[in-house]
């Protein structure tokens, strides 16, 4: 069956991403648009509107053109959104990069994006020149475009290299670039390679534009309001959810480079924050850690969740220790623009664990994931809630790969036909890799992902439900499951924790834990410690990075 949206659909929005956020800021006027941090340095929107301007004219006359792919590199700030919207203003498509790539990583995104254009922080210029050096001989190779300028978003570097404020300086008229919103490209971010290697996500301004008209459609967002932005703006869900929809409904961005718990508590506190919009990492330290009760947090609002999934019970741990009804989730993917469900704020009744309900003008099925006539080891059923046949459509509450259809999704992978075509299908569906079922209220619950799901002797594993159970002991802070593969071909759970300070917790004892709360086929079979679950900037762990061990 197909799942619907309860909501309104809404058109298509075909006008340029930048116009879209932008198209309100005249009239919000002096109203603080961004704040940093750190040095409490404002933005307001009048002057947000005319910063865009003049580096726009600025990049025009330095030879940015319609086309041009600009790498964005560099953590957050206040002036990352200027040289976001004003090379949008001059025709370009921004890459955006993680402040942690390492110069092989910035390297292959700048060959495969065909950047020509850095922008950068003169803290990671060592970096970037490190990367175009690196890429140069292999563009060469293959008559590939040479990056032409590194332009520096900060005053600290070299003199040799022009800045943000050498842009803004331009006396340039500002650019008129005809956009196309249906087919050109407004950012290129990269998949988080947590699952292959990483991939240029192609996202037109319409697919965003009109996933910002989706979401406000199920939920207008509030002028004013004060959100705190940790969550990096190089990843979809910062970008769009802690730039994009904020500044267009006049909300207020206070801008922190780097989540350090210590800072985050002491900036909701001296500056009021009433939105956390924030991954489960965040979530957990919300929840567990002493610190918290050190701040007056009493101005928040809400706290809403996304990028991995959030346990239940560590979400009621953290409401209750904020004094809220709930934490909120959301859900979504870079591929979808990035959002597909929310938790309404005013919610009477979320369905707890629930990501929420699918945001207007969007469609879901849920597909088996068996082949046909397969089974469980000894001839058993599958899975509760799964049924076989290959790719059939399942209906409420059954367990499958979860497939979107809708205006938000991706125009394809960069250059990659074949991997474009495997992850959506001749009739426009998405297949997220997510698996997850729909209840019967039409709240969305996110299992796991199916290259995740770890097959113990025909039995179906998923490391979310482990690792959610590992943290419900006292002595566990964090914890990450995979999939080890034994000299006898069997695929059994390994756990990986991190003990809380002091703690003396053993192997035998975290296998016990478990196997006293789990089916047997679920049972952790091997236990390593770390000081840290490695993850990604967005809260997903590095699976990859646990299996390398």
């Amino acid at each position: 069956m197909v799942f619907r949206s309860e909501y309104p659909d809404v058109p298509v929005i075909d006008r340029p991403l930048h116009e879209v956020v932008l198209a309100d800021a005249a009239r919000y006027g002096d109203r603080p648009a961004l704040v940093d941090g750190l040095t409490g340095e404002t933005v307001s929107y009048a002057e947000l509107v005319t910063a865009v301007g003049r580096v726009a004219a600025g990049l025009a006359e330095a030879g940015v053109v319609k086309g041009d792919v600009v790498a964005l590199h560099s953590p957050n700030s206040i002036a990352f959104p200027i040289a976001l919207y004003a090379a949008g203003k001059a025709g370009a498509v921004v890459t955006t990069v993680s402040s942690l790539a390492t110069p092989e990583e910035l390297a292959g995104q700048l060959r495969d994006s065909g950047a020509t254009w850095i922008i950068t922080v003169s803290a990671l210029l060592p970096v970037s020149l490190a990367a175009v050096e690196l890429a140069a001989t292999e563009l060469a190779a293959a008559d590939g475009k040479a990056v032409r300028e590194i332009i520096l978003l900060d005053q600290g570097g070299p003199a040799a290299y022009r800045t943000l404020a050498d842009l803004r300086a331009s006396t340039a008229p500002e650019p008129e670039v005809t956009i196309d919103p249906g087919t050109d490209l407004a950012v290129l971010p990269y998949s988080s390679g947590t699952t292959g290697l990483p991939k240029g996500v192609m996202l037109t301004h319409r697919s965003i534009a009109t996933n910002l008209a989706q979401i406000d459609a199920v939920e207008a967002g509030v002028v004013g309001e004060r959100l705190i932005a940790v969550l990096p703006f190089f990843h979809i869900y910062g970008l769009v959810i802690l730039l994009h929809r904020p500044l267009q409904v006049g909300a207020t961005v206070v801008v922190l480079p780097r989540f350090d718990l210590e800072q985050f508590l002491r900036t909701i506190e001296e500056q009021r924050i009433e939105g956390l919009i924030v991954a489960p990492p965040i979530v957990l330290a919300l929840a567990k850690h002493p610190m918290v009760d050190a701040f007056d947090l009493s101005s928040i609002r809400y706290v809403r969740s996304a990028a991995a999934p959030l346990d239940a019970d560590l979400a009621a741990a953290c409401a209750a220790r904020l004094g809220l009804p709930t934490v909120q989730q959301g859900y979504g993917m870079t591929e979808l623009s990035p959002a597909t469900h929310l938790v309404r704020l005013d919610d009477p009744a979320p369905a707890p664990g629930s990501v929420g309900k699918l945001i207007a003008a969007t469609e879901l099925r849920v597909r088996s994931l068996a082949a046909d006539g397969e089974r469980a080891a000894g001839g058993a059923e599958p899975a509760d809630g799964e049924r076989s046949g290959s790719g059939e459509d399942l209906g409420v509450g059954e367990h499958g790969e979860i497939v979107i259809r809708g205006p938000q999704v991706m125009k394809g992978y960069l250059g990659r036909p074949a991997e474009t075509d495997t992850m959506i299908d001749a009739d426009g569906w998405l297949h997220t890799g997510d698996v997850g079922y729909v209840d019967e209220r039409g709240y969305l619950f996110i299992v796991d992902r199916v290259k995740e799901l770890i097959k113990y002797k025909g039995y179906q594993v998923a490391p979310a439900e482990l690792e959610a159970l590992l943290l419900t002991h006292p002595q566990i802070v964090d914890a990450a499951v995979i999939g080890v593969t034994g000299e006898d071909g069997t695929e059994r759970p390994k756990a990986f924790v991190v003990r809380t300070p002091g703690s003396e917790l053993t192997e035998p004892e975290v296998i016990d834990f478990v196997a006293a709360r789990v089916a047997p086929y679920k049972k952790v079979r091997a236990v390593g410690f770390l000081e840290a679950v490695p993850k990604s900037a967005s809260g997903k762990i590095l699976r990859r990075e646990l299996r390398g061990r």
